[in-house]
């Protein structure tokens, strides 16, 4: 019979981006809006304030994470250079690294000779980054997909406080954008562990209370400045 297995790891490269992006963009953009409301500033203010939030947000994400990951990436390139120059140079020595890493993992030694043997005849240079630098197509760095993912979720949990401030009426406008923040939070929390496989709970609780901590603070900060001008 066959047996199908659903793994997730494939995706963590661009969920934990688009994660990032998504919440940092209902985060900000809301702890900013709530700041320059809790000052007293008008509407058309907040929703300048919100909007300018979001353009150099989503551009803020996109730029890092491309610098991040492309950092990340030409670790990985420069590692893989040396590690071509190392089989070139000393085949017998790079047989033997993965030999050790064999055994390592439970094999026993003539076994792990031949598994090394084996592997490497057919990629030397995959099986080297995978097993000894840990680099695999998988995980690998992506900088542009990052990147992408990172502001067009940013974007998109951006334009969530926006919309509230829009359809809100003023007099509930601090506490109901904040509720419905806390809710986009959670839903972005179970989302992305549904996507992930991972415990739902966990993911909410855990982007509810940062959020809540931000736009605590924020409004506090606004509310002060807001008293004293």
């Amino acid at each position: 019979m066959r047996h199908s297995e659903r793994h997730r790891t494939h995706r963590t490269g661009w969920l934990r981006a688009a994660v990032l992006g998504a919440n940092d963009g209902i985060v900000s953009t809301a702890s900013l809006v709530l700041g320059v409301a809790a000052a007293g500033a008008s509407t058309r203010a907040i929703l300048v304030a919100g909007v300018a939030g979001l353009v150099a947000g989503a551009m803020s994400m996109a730029a890092g994470e491309y610098v991040s990951v492309s950092s990340q990436a030409d670790t990985e390139r420069a590692d893989l250079a040396r590690e071509t120059k190392e089989l070139a140079a000393n085949p017998a020595q790079e047989h033997e690294e993965l030999v050790s890493i064999y055994v390592q993992r439970g094999l026993d030694r003539p076994l792990a000779s031949s598994v090394a043997t084996q592997l490497m005849a057919h990629d030397a240079l995959g099986e080297h980054g995978r097993d000894e630098l840990g680099i695999s197509d998988t995980l690998a760095a992506k900088p542009v997909q990052a990147a992408f993912a990172s502001a067009g979720t940013f974007a998109t949990g951006a334009a969530l406080p926006l919309l509230m401030v829009l359809v809100l009426p003023n007099v509930t406008l601090m506490w109901g954008l904040a509720s419905s923040s806390l809710f986009f939070l959670a839903l972005l929390g179970l989302l992305a562990a549904r996507t992930g496989g991972a415990p739902a709970l966990a993911s909410v609780l855990r982007v509810s209370f940062w959020g809540t901590l931000a736009m605590g603070l924020t409004a506090a900060v606004g509310a002060i400045f807001g008293v004293t001008a």
